[in-house]
Order: C-alpha cells, then structure tokens, then sequence
C-alpha cells in the first residue's frame, strides 16, 4: 500500500512515499476541511496556455524504484491548498489510477491520489517492479481539479 502525503505536512522540496508504509497521514483535518468545501464557490478559470507535466519522466521510461518525480506547471502559479486564488492551484498525482478527475471534482486522499498542498514540486516515490501510470492532476486550493485541461499523463515500467 502506498502511504499517503498529506497536504498539508512535509516540506516544500521532497516527499518520500513508500509502499510499505503503514503509517496515515495524521495531520488531515485541516486538509480535510477544505476537501469537504462545497462546490458554491466558482471554479477559477484556467489561464489560456496553462499546463502541467513532468519534468523528469517521459512515457514508455523505464526507471528504478524508488522513483523521482518532478512536477511543472506553466502560465499558472503553483501554490499551496487553503484559500482559492485565481491562475493558481497545487499538484496531485493520481498513481494507477484514472488520468484525470472531472473538473470542479473534489481530488480524492488515498493510496492512489497523493496531494501535495504545500507547493511542493518533488517527490520520490517507492513503486514494485512493473508498468505503472502516473497521472499529474492539477486543483485549486480546495482541492477541485481543473480537469483534464490541467492534467498529463504517463506509463513508465519500473524494473
């Protein structure tokens, strides 16, 4: 089981998931809080040009575990979950699981949807041998995505 990142623990440059970690994330409530925010509020539009990707990874790679994954966005600032502001969001990366979340969605929190709510752009994560999808979801500060018009997708094996 991958282990969770919380949105609102760690630091700003790296996050290690592992997974045989069976440890929760035990700072949730504060992110939670902001998951559960209804969707009244409008989704901010998503700036002409925006997009997000991986620096690091290119589909069909073959990589070792634990792998590195750097995350990008350009013509929109990435910034930490809490308050939503316009041309502004955070990275989620959705592992073996779908390749985005419909916009205006609430990103799920679990093994498979990992939030990075402190702005961070870098992570390393612990992956068994194989072909795995990665997809990298952009959201606002409540954790709404901004669909598949701020999402990217790749397949990388894993020897």
């Amino acid at each position: 089981m991958i282990g969770l990142i919380s949105c609102n623990s760690g630091n700003n440059s790296e996050t290690t998931t592992s997974t045989d970690s069976t440890k929760m994330a035990s700072d949730t409530s504060s992110s939670m809080n902001s998951m559960n925010m209804s969707s009244e509020a409008s989704m901010p539009e998503v700036p002409s040009g925006a997009k997000v990707y991986f620096k690091n990874l290119k589909d069909g790679q073959t990589v070792s575990s634990p792998v590195k994954v750097e995350m990008a966005a350009d013509g929109i600032s990435v910034d930490s979950a809490g308050a939503v502001k316009p041309n502004s969001g955070h990275f989620h990366i959705l592992i073996d699981a779908e390749d985005s979340i419909p916009m205006g969605q609430v990103v799920g929190k679990d093994s498979s949807h990992l939030h990075f709510g402190n702005a961070q752009q870098e992570t390393t994560i612990t992956l068994p041998a194989g072909k795995h999808k990665l997809a990298l979801q952009f959201a606002d500060g409540a954790h709404r995505s901004y669909g598949s018009k701020l999402a990217t997708t790749v397949t990388i094996n894993v020897k």
